[in-house]
C-alpha cells in the first residue's frame, strides 16, 4: 500500500528532474556554452589537430566562395545593365567597341 502511494511521487520527481536536465542542456547548446562531463571537463568543442585542419580548410573554402560570389555579382550587374538599357544605346556601345562606328 505504501509503495503504491509513493511510486507516482517518485515517478513525477524523476520526470521533472530529467526534463530539467534536458532543458538546461538544450539552453547551453543554443547559447553556445560548452558542455561538461561529470568531472567538469568540456566535452565540446574538442580542439585536436584534425578539427583545426577542418576549420582551416573550411575557412579557405569560404574565402574562395566569397570571391566567386563577388565575381558572379559583377557579371550579373553587367547583364542587368544590358537588359535594362535601350537597344539603341546598346547598339551604339557595341559598334564603338568594334571600332566600326560610322559618322
Amino acid at each position: 500500500m505504501f509503495v503504491q502511494g509513493i511510486f507516482p511521487l517518485i515517478a513525477i520527481i524523476v520526470s521533472v528532474t530529467m526534463a530539467g536536465w534536458v532543458l538546461t542542456t538544450w539552453l547551453r547548446i543554443k547559447n553556445g556554452y560548452p558542455l561538461e562531463n561529470s568531472w567538469g571537463k568540456a566535452l565540446y568543442p574538442k580542439r585536436d589537430d584534425e578539427a583545426m585542419e577542418r576549420i582551416r580548410l573550411l575557412s579557405q573554402e569560404t574565402a574562395q566562395l566569397r570571391a566567386e560570389l563577388g565575381s558572379v555579382k559583377d557579371r550579373l550587374a553587367n547583364v542587368e545593365r544590358i537588359v535594362t538599357d535601350g537597344a539603341v544605346s546598346l547598339d551604339r556601345e557595341i559598334e564603338s567597341l568594334r571600332g566600326t562606328h560610322t559618322n
